[in-house]
């Protein structure tokens, strides 16, 4: 396998790409438009064709490349199926199995963040999106968010995962690159709750300025950044 994590600095985003070293077949995660060309060229450099590309939710911090890049390489659109982008290609159900040549990439439903958040598993790696971060988690107070969902889909999902899958966010904020679950479930103070109402609470109080650009890039991201 192949795998490479990409920083995006405006927007604290990680990208990821993903590829099969045998068949060179290649998927990328959560794209961000200003770095696509810096997508391609690392896909011409290792050799890599592009055939398929998932967005976790629709960004509000960000717009994806998910059109661009289907423009310019003629790769497959994926998203969860509850997103509201009705020019996804291909819309994935809870535990569904997205097929890279032999690898297997597993979809998990993980709304709370948004209504529309899903997490991918491959193997022992969780690219979880804005649901689960490093020492946090996604906040539920936009997009139909909701910090219920959010609840049961950390510690009745994600959180029943082996202690050693490695977790990795589409941001942070801090320069952490990759965490583990029995980390997060140890060191994570969002995790640190007795009930989902002392949950609920601690979400309900975070107080947080909405993104900036949050209209237009949730209106561009509806239409895959198009």
């Amino acid at each position: 396998m192949i795998f490479k994590q990409v920083f995006d600095q405006k927007s604290s985003t990680y990208t990821y790409i993903i590829a099969s070293s045998k068949g060179r077949e290649a998927l990328i995660i959560d794209p961000v438009l200003e770095n696509v060309e810096e997508y391609l060229k690392l896909l011409t450099e290792l050799d890599l064709k592009l055939v398929k590309v998932i967005d976790t939710h629709i960004h509000a911090d960000h717009v994806t490349g998910a059109s661009k890049l289907k423009d310019k390489t003629n790769c497959a659109t994926i998203m969860g199926e509850n997103t509201p982008a009705n020019s996804v290609e291909i819309k994935v159900k809870d535990e569904e199995i997205i097929k890279l040549d032999h690898l297997k990439i597993r979809a998990l439903y993980t709304p709370g963040h948004t209504s529309d958040s899903y997490s991918f598993l491959m193997d022992n790696y969780l690219f979880s999106g804005d649901t689960l971060l490093i020492n946090g988690t996604g906040r539920t107070d936009f997009q139909n968010g909701d910090s219920k969902d959010a609840y049961n889909s950390i510690f009745n999902k994600l959180l029943k995962l082996p202690d050693e899958t490695f977790l990795y966010p589409a941001h942070d904020y801090k320069g952490e690159k990759v965490s583990t679950i029995g980390k997060e479930k140890k060191q994570n103070p969002r995790l640190q709750v007795s009930s989902v109402d002392e949950y609920i609470d601690i979400m309900n109080n975070l107080n947080l300025k909405k993104p900036s650009e949050i209209e237009a890039n949730v209106s561009r991201n509806i239409n895959l950044g198009a």
